[in-house]
Order: structure tokens, then C-alpha cells, then sequence
């Protein structure tokens, strides 16, 4: 029996996991297409017709027939669709988009780009590695504070805020972060690490799976 989602990515990519782990907390068990992105897979022809923005992720959806790409825009798909994850009413879902926008401005820049220089997949010199640690920590110090006040980012339950979020922070170990100074992000983690569902960021598949 065909699955309803397939996900396009690849293991590595943080925003893969991100949408990786909102589908298996909320219980899809989902196809996977691995992109080989050094062979420029994610330029061709056929992805671009997924992802215009020639990026990973993409989710395909086979009941409704979309294809959409960014993963922020993808966690709040699959919110509405599954009815999971979501903010309580109008208030709630505005405060989880704007943890997500958040996230997107000032976490995952500093994050991903310094994980990609220590993985060699970037080369900057070392004023702009000193100004994303400095930018890195600014931007965990305002997610400590936070979450030094609430169990979740935006109300009494995770919602998609915690799932986009902790795909950044989970990095962070790998960027050359030290969560140990941050112990309510730690604590959070360990919330988000017991839902039913979770998956670790190296849980992604390595290869294309039906």
C-alpha cells in the first residue's frame, strides 16, 4: 500500500529533519527519496518540478496531490492536515509561526553555517565564524530565557514552534555549541526526546526508501 507523504531530502540537511520528525510524531509512517545533493540531484529537472527553489526538503502529499518545499511551510501543512501540533486557536498559532520566523532570522544561520564549516562543506574566515558564534549565542540565550518560563514556546503543549526549533538546536553540539550552559534548552530537549514518535537527527534514512 502506497504511503500518503514522501519526503525529498537528504539525511544531513537539518530542514529534512525538521519535517521528518513532525511526521513521525504524529504516527505517518512516510516514503523517503534521498537526494545525492554533491551529484546536484536537486538541480535537475524533475526536482525543480517539486521545488522550485531547487532546495531540500520537499513533501509530495498523494491525497491532495501538492508538492511543497520549505520546511516551516511544510510543519504548518501537516499541523492543519493532521490536526497535530498545532497552536490553540488564532493566538497560539500566530505565536508558533512567529517562533518559527524567529528561528529562521536569528537560530539557524549562525547554527547551520558554522555545523557546515566544521563538516567542511563551507569555508569562511574567521571573523565571520566569530560572528556567527557570537550571533549563535545571542539567539540561544533569548530560546534559554524562553524556556526558562514555559515547558513549550508558544502555549501548554509542543506545536510546531518545538518541532522547527529543536531541528536547529539539535545541531548546535555539532556546530561547536555548548548546550551545557544552557540547562532549560537542555531540559526542553529531554521533553521534546520523550515524546512518543521521536527521532533522533541522524534517524533520517540514508538512502531512498519505499
Amino acid at each position: 500500500m502506497s504511503k500518503r507523504f514522501t519526503l525529498h531530502g537528504f539525511w544531513l540537511s537539518g530542514p529534512t529533519y525538521k519535517v521528518g520528525l513532525m511526521l513521525s510524531l504524529c504516527g505517518e509512517d512516510f516514503a523517503y527519496h534521498s537526494l545525492n545533493l554533491r551529484a546536484g540531484e536537486h538541480k535537475a529537472p524533475a526536482f525543480l518540478a517539486r521545488n522550485r527553489f531547487g532546495q531540500v526538503p520537499a513533501l509530495e502529499d498523494a491525497k491532495t496531490g501538492l508538492s511543497l518545499c520549505q520546511s516551516a511551510a511544510i510543519l504548518d501543512y501537516l499541523a492543519a492536515e493532521l490536526g497535530q501540533f498545532q497552536g490553540d486557536g488564532a493566538a497560539g498559532t500566530a505565536r508558533a509561526r512567529e517562533w518559527m520566523f524567529w528561528d529562521f532570522d536569528r537560530l539557524a544561520g549562525p547554527i547551520y553555517r558554522s555545523r557546515a564549516q566544521r563538516f567542511g562543506l563551507r569555508a569562511y574566515n574567521q571573523p565571520i565564524m566569530e560572528m556567527y558564534w557570537a550571533e549563535g549565542n545571542a539567539a540561544l540565550k533569548v530560546l534559554e530565557e524562553a524556556l526558562a518560563k514555559a515547558d513549550w514556546l508558544a502555549g501548554p503543549r509542543p506545536t510546531i514552534a518545538d518541532i522547527d526549533v529543536y531541528g536547529v538546536v539539535a545541531y548546535a553540539p555539532q556546530a561547536g555549541f555548548d548546550l551545557a550552559v544552557y540547562p532549560a534548552i537542555s531540559t526542553w530537549m529531554s521533553r521534546m526526546e520523550a515524546l512518543p514518535g521521536f527521532i533522533a537527527s541522524d534517524g533520517l534514512p540514508k538512502a531512498t526508501r519505499a
